[in-house]
Protein backbone atom coordinates (compact mmCIF):
# COMPACT_ATOMS: atom_id res chain seq x y z
CA UNK A 1 0.00 0.00 0.00
CA UNK A 2 2.74 2.09 0.62
CA UNK A 3 4.77 2.22 -2.44
CA UNK A 4 1.55 1.82 -4.42
CA UNK A 5 1.31 5.73 -2.21
CA UNK A 6 4.67 6.75 -3.40
CA UNK A 7 4.17 6.03 -6.76
CA UNK A 8 0.96 7.39 -7.15
CA UNK A 9 2.47 10.83 -5.35
CA UNK A 10 5.83 10.48 -7.76
CA UNK A 11 3.12 10.57 -10.67
CA UNK A 12 1.44 13.62 -9.26
CA UNK A 13 5.11 15.21 -8.81
CA UNK A 14 5.62 14.64 -12.66
CA UNK A 15 2.15 15.92 -13.22
CA UNK A 16 2.60 19.23 -11.57
CA UNK A 17 6.14 19.75 -12.71
CA UNK A 18 5.57 19.49 -16.46
CA UNK A 19 2.17 21.58 -16.06
CA UNK A 20 4.77 24.21 -14.59
CA UNK A 21 6.95 24.44 -17.92
CA UNK A 22 4.29 23.81 -19.99
CA UNK A 23 2.56 27.09 -18.37
CA UNK A 24 5.63 29.03 -17.68
CA UNK A 25 7.16 29.04 -21.71
CA UNK A 26 4.93 31.45 -22.99
CA UNK A 27 5.79 34.22 -20.07
CA UNK A 28 9.45 34.94 -21.96
CA UNK A 29 8.05 34.86 -25.41
CA UNK A 30 4.82 37.25 -24.28
CA UNK A 31 7.21 39.41 -22.50
CA UNK A 32 10.06 39.54 -25.40
CA UNK A 33 7.61 40.72 -28.00
CA UNK A 34 5.84 42.91 -24.81
CA UNK A 35 9.29 44.86 -24.37
CA UNK A 36 9.00 46.43 -28.28
CA UNK A 37 5.59 48.44 -27.12
CA UNK A 38 6.78 48.72 -23.40
CA UNK A 39 10.22 49.75 -21.76
CA UNK A 40 9.00 49.77 -17.99
CA UNK A 41 11.94 49.03 -15.71
CA UNK A 42 9.84 46.53 -13.87
CA UNK A 43 8.65 44.84 -16.99
CA UNK A 44 12.21 44.33 -18.25
CA UNK A 45 13.52 42.95 -14.88
CA UNK A 46 10.37 40.29 -14.71
CA UNK A 47 11.16 39.03 -18.26
CA UNK A 48 14.93 38.67 -16.98
CA UNK A 49 13.41 36.88 -14.14
CA UNK A 50 10.70 34.65 -15.78
CA UNK A 51 13.31 33.09 -17.99
CA UNK A 52 15.51 32.39 -15.66
CA UNK A 53 12.85 30.84 -13.88
CA UNK A 54 11.27 28.93 -16.67
CA UNK A 55 15.46 27.21 -17.01
CA UNK A 56 15.07 26.24 -13.53
CA UNK A 57 11.54 24.85 -13.26
CA UNK A 58 12.87 22.44 -16.36
CA UNK A 59 16.53 21.53 -14.87
CA UNK A 60 14.06 20.78 -11.97
CA UNK A 61 12.38 18.65 -14.17
CA UNK A 62 14.59 16.70 -15.88
CA UNK A 63 15.84 16.21 -12.52
CA UNK A 64 12.85 14.76 -10.77
CA UNK A 65 12.64 12.21 -13.68
CA UNK A 66 15.13 10.70 -13.45
CA UNK A 67 16.26 10.41 -9.98
CA UNK A 68 12.59 8.90 -9.63
CA UNK A 69 13.30 5.85 -12.34
CA UNK A 70 12.55 2.49 -10.32
CA UNK A 71 15.64 1.27 -8.49
CA UNK A 72 17.49 4.51 -8.49
CA UNK A 73 20.24 4.71 -6.68
CA UNK A 74 19.23 6.65 -3.20
CA UNK A 75 23.10 8.32 -2.75
CA UNK A 76 23.12 9.34 -6.29
CA UNK A 77 18.98 11.10 -6.15
CA UNK A 78 20.38 12.76 -3.01
CA UNK A 79 23.29 14.22 -4.78
CA UNK A 80 21.66 15.07 -7.52
CA UNK A 81 18.75 16.85 -5.87
CA UNK A 82 21.34 18.69 -3.96
CA UNK A 83 23.00 20.34 -7.06
CA UNK A 84 19.61 20.69 -8.81
CA UNK A 85 18.60 22.69 -5.70
CA UNK A 86 21.77 24.63 -5.36
CA UNK A 87 21.36 25.75 -9.32
CA UNK A 88 17.81 26.73 -8.81
CA UNK A 89 19.25 28.97 -6.31
CA UNK A 90 22.02 30.33 -8.00
CA UNK A 91 19.43 31.25 -11.35
CA UNK A 92 17.31 33.14 -8.54
CA UNK A 93 20.29 34.98 -7.70
CA UNK A 94 21.25 35.93 -10.82
CA UNK A 95 18.30 36.80 -11.72
CA UNK A 96 17.92 39.05 -8.61
CA UNK A 97 21.29 40.74 -9.70
CA UNK A 98 20.20 41.47 -13.32
CA UNK A 99 17.00 43.21 -12.50
CA UNK A 100 18.50 45.62 -10.19
CA UNK A 101 21.07 46.25 -13.05
CA UNK A 102 18.03 46.89 -14.81
CA UNK A 103 16.28 49.04 -13.08
CA UNK A 104 19.20 51.84 -12.80
CA UNK A 105 20.65 51.45 -16.67
CA UNK A 106 16.94 51.37 -18.45
CA UNK A 107 15.17 54.83 -20.20
CA UNK A 108 14.13 57.16 -17.76
CA UNK A 109 11.77 58.41 -19.85
CA UNK A 110 8.38 57.54 -21.48
CA UNK A 111 7.82 53.48 -20.79
CA UNK A 112 4.99 52.81 -23.42
CA UNK A 113 2.14 49.98 -23.02
CA UNK A 114 2.91 47.88 -20.42
CA UNK A 115 -0.79 46.06 -20.18
CA UNK A 116 0.87 42.62 -21.84
CA UNK A 117 3.74 42.53 -19.05
CA UNK A 118 0.36 43.76 -16.85
CA UNK A 119 -1.42 40.62 -17.75
CA UNK A 120 0.97 38.27 -17.67
CA UNK A 121 2.32 39.53 -13.90
CA UNK A 122 -1.78 38.99 -13.12
CA UNK A 123 -1.69 35.70 -14.07
CA UNK A 124 1.18 34.81 -12.41
CA UNK A 125 -0.10 35.67 -9.52
CA UNK A 126 -2.88 33.41 -9.61
CA UNK A 127 -1.13 30.25 -11.07
CA UNK A 128 1.67 30.63 -9.10
CA UNK A 129 -0.36 30.88 -5.66
CA UNK A 130 -1.88 28.24 -7.01
CA UNK A 131 0.71 26.00 -7.69
CA UNK A 132 2.70 26.98 -4.59
CA UNK A 133 -0.13 25.32 -2.73
CA UNK A 134 0.26 21.72 -4.99
CA UNK A 135 3.99 21.55 -4.33
CA UNK A 136 4.09 22.43 -0.45
CA UNK A 137 1.29 19.40 -0.59
CA UNK A 138 2.90 17.06 -2.56
CA UNK A 139 6.41 18.01 -0.36
CA UNK A 140 4.35 17.39 2.99
CA UNK A 141 3.64 14.14 1.52
CA UNK A 142 6.72 12.70 -0.29
CA UNK A 143 9.36 14.84 1.63
CA UNK A 144 11.26 14.88 -1.85
CA UNK A 145 13.93 17.73 -2.26
CA UNK A 146 12.57 18.93 -5.45
CA UNK A 147 9.45 19.33 -4.92
CA UNK A 148 10.39 21.37 -1.16
CA UNK A 149 12.63 23.72 -3.40
CA UNK A 150 10.17 23.92 -6.20
CA UNK A 151 7.43 25.13 -3.37
CA UNK A 152 9.78 27.75 -2.19
CA UNK A 153 10.84 29.14 -5.75
CA UNK A 154 6.87 28.96 -6.16
CA UNK A 155 6.08 31.17 -3.29
CA UNK A 156 8.83 33.83 -3.99
CA UNK A 157 7.10 33.87 -7.64
CA UNK A 158 3.56 34.99 -6.07
CA UNK A 159 4.97 37.64 -3.99
CA UNK A 160 7.13 38.94 -6.44
CA UNK A 161 4.43 38.42 -9.27
CA UNK A 162 1.80 40.25 -6.87
CA UNK A 163 4.59 43.10 -6.21
CA UNK A 164 5.20 43.72 -10.49
CA UNK A 165 0.96 43.44 -10.99
CA UNK A 166 1.28 46.75 -8.74
CA UNK A 167 3.49 48.24 -10.16
CA UNK A 168 3.01 47.78 -13.43
CA UNK A 169 -0.66 49.20 -12.80
CA UNK A 170 1.00 52.42 -11.33
CA UNK A 171 3.01 52.58 -14.39
CA UNK A 172 -0.09 52.18 -16.39
CA UNK A 173 -2.64 54.78 -14.85
CA UNK A 174 0.05 57.10 -14.56
CA UNK A 175 2.15 56.89 -17.70
CA UNK A 176 4.99 59.13 -17.73
CA UNK A 177 5.20 60.79 -14.11
CA UNK A 178 7.81 61.36 -11.87
CA UNK A 179 5.15 59.36 -9.04
CA UNK A 180 5.34 56.15 -11.98
CA UNK A 181 8.89 56.16 -12.56
CA UNK A 182 9.68 55.94 -8.96
CA UNK A 183 7.30 53.55 -8.18
CA UNK A 184 8.60 51.34 -11.38
CA UNK A 185 12.54 51.71 -9.58
CA UNK A 186 11.56 50.71 -6.01
CA UNK A 187 8.84 47.38 -7.42
CA UNK A 188 12.18 46.25 -9.07
CA UNK A 189 14.45 46.87 -6.15
CA UNK A 190 11.87 45.07 -4.11
CA UNK A 191 11.69 42.18 -6.50
CA UNK A 192 15.43 41.58 -6.91
CA UNK A 193 15.75 41.52 -3.13
CA UNK A 194 13.35 39.11 -2.58
CA UNK A 195 14.85 36.94 -5.50
CA UNK A 196 18.14 37.47 -3.72
CA UNK A 197 16.90 36.58 -0.07
CA UNK A 198 15.13 32.95 -1.70
CA UNK A 199 18.01 31.78 -4.31
CA UNK A 200 20.68 32.56 -1.03
CA UNK A 201 18.30 30.56 1.45
CA UNK A 202 18.01 27.86 -1.33
CA UNK A 203 21.52 27.40 -1.89
CA UNK A 204 22.67 27.18 1.73
CA UNK A 205 19.31 25.06 2.82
Amino acid sequence: MQKSDNKQNTKSGFKTLLLSVILSSPGPLILGIGLTIGRSSTQISDFTRRSAELLAIIAAFVVYLITNRDNFDEDRKKKLEKKSNIFVGIIMCISGISMIIMAFVSDTGDKGNVLPAFVIALFGVIANTLFWRKYSKLYSMEKNAILGVQARLYGAKSIVDTCVTLTLLVVALWPGSTFSHYFDILGSIFVSAYMLRCGIKTIFT
